[in-house]
């Protein structure tokens, strides 16, 4: 799994590709999981995919430490709208610091590096590692489609793979975003996010996406 991203680091060395992730460290990348994540080949720890039960879709099934921690959460987010930003960044570092398969609380660190400190790298690499977890585990599970974008299983992932393109294009990177959205139109084709508008105003030269906040309200 690649290295957590700093939340006070200015410069992100490394290779990277779309995500802007470091190398690997920690959990193992588990192979060999049978469609529909039947929990063969990866741990407890992992993020899964499994059909949605009576019906013909997908959804990431996270694992209970991520699951326990959801009031925890709830808290932070209650932080975030107090104003209280800096003790908020520092309870989600803590949270990941025990926890790393949680995508939403990448995805907040992500979202409060544009709107604290407008550090575009740096949300890049927070919203391109919450975006790498969820596709992992879809790659486990053969990349079983549809995943539902407005099932509250998915949306922290596809919040990630939204706040990840804007990011590469506010960087003038609009090839790799155009490489995000089209994976996550692949994931729901039926695009209910209306990403396809996305690839639109790209392909078109526009200098900016709608702004980040109405990026990520969009959808579900």
């Amino acid at each position: 799994m690649p290295q957590q991203p700093d939340h006070h680091k200015k410069s992100l060395p490394g290779k990277r590709g779309a995500s802007g992730n470091h190398p690997r460290q920690g959990h193992a990348v588990h192979r060999g999981a049978k469609r529909g994540g039947s929990g063969r080949g990866r741990s407890s720890n992992d993020i899964g995919v499994r059909r949605i039960r009576g019906g013909s879709g997908w959804l990431l099934v996270h694992p209970r430490s991520v699951r326990d921690r959801s009031e925890d959460l709830e808290e932070v987010e209650e932080m975030v709208a107090a104003g209280e930003i800096d003790i908020a960044i520092d309870e989600l570092r803590w949270l990941l610091a025990d926890c790393s398969e949680m995508i939403s609380a990448h995805f907040l660190l992500g979202k409060l590096a544009v709107e604290a400190d407008q550090d575009l790298p740096l949300a890049r690499a927070h919203f391109g590692f919450g975006y790498e977890l969820g596709l992992r585990a879809l790659r486990r599970g053969k990349m079983p489609s549809p995943l539902s974008a407005e099932h509250p299983a998915n949306q922290p992932f596809y919040d990630a793979g939204r706040g990840l393109a804007w990011c590469l294009h506010a960087l003038n990177k609009p090839a790799m975003a155009v490489e995000v959205i089209e994976q996550l139109l692949a994931c729901d084709p039926e695009d209910p996010l209306g990403l396809g508008s996305w690839i639109d105003e790209i392909k078109l030269g526009r200098k900016a996406l709608v702004g980040i906040d109405e990026a990520l309200r969009a959808g579900p």
